[in-house]
């Protein structure tokens, strides 16, 4: 029986990445092993590894988040951070209300919660 799906994301350059997570979007470490790691999002994990070679503008890695409660106190709390976000908050017709950022590495976020 599959649990969870966690996703694993290139990073370029480790620091920044870590930046971003970390300090911007808030979220905590929770391993580090050099050229892989694991940040906590809430309930969830996402796990990085090292890919120096990749071009950021040429990324093809997106996560969907779905999130149970407060998408609009997250989208503002982003937004707070001037954090890139480029898909705003609004509710599409697959009653998901979303918002989409991009990561330091042209990993594509979107985040959503599903409304009745």
């Amino acid at each position: 029986m599959i649990t969870s799906v966690v996703p694993k994301l290139p990073f370029i350059d480790k620091k920044q990445t870590q930046d971003f997570y970390l300090n911007q979007l808030g979220y905590e470490l929770g391993s580090d092993y050099g050229d892989y790691f694991i940040i906590n999002l809430d309930e969830a994990e996402i796990h990085f590894f090292a890919y120096p070679t990749l071009e950021p503008t040429k990324s093809d890695f997106m996560v969907y988040l779905r999130v149970d409660t407060g998408i609009d106190e997250l989208y503002s709390k982003y937004e707070g951070a001037k954090v890139k976000i480029i898909g705003k908050l609004e509710l599409k017709h697959w009653r998901q209300k979303e918002f989409a950022i991009i990561d330091p590495n042209g990993t594509l976020l979107t985040f959503g919660q599903h409304v009745e």
